[in-house]
């Protein structure tokens, strides 16, 4: 059971807002408003899109590392660390 304070359906009630609209913004700042609220809208999903995507990946990360072993982890782990020393090393000698 949803209340409606207003009847939105009402033609009435739909021009006064419009009237009121028109009277607190202009006839040369609706365009702006349209399009700022489009933006606004665009960047809203786009948001919301990028969370998803940052989830999904967030869960195959984590499937992806819980069939990992833990010392396989750490070999790896140091094995680039061992890599990176030497990178440094082979710059610190040019």
């Amino acid at each position: 059971m949803s209340v409606l304070l207003i009847a939105i359906e009402s033609p009435t009630i739909i021009i006064l807002v419009v009237a009121a609209i028109f009277l607190l913004f202009g006839g040369s700042k609706l365009p702006q408003l349209a399009k700022a609220l489009g933006q606004s809208k665009k960047a809203f999903k786009d948001g919301m899109d990028d969370a998803d995507r940052d989830e999904k990946l967030k869960s195959e990360a984590r499937g992806s590392l819980s069939s990992v072993d833990d010392e396989a982890l750490f070999e790896e782990a140091r094995r680039r660390a061992q890599q990176i020393r030497a990178d440094e090393t082979r710059k610190i000698e040019h």
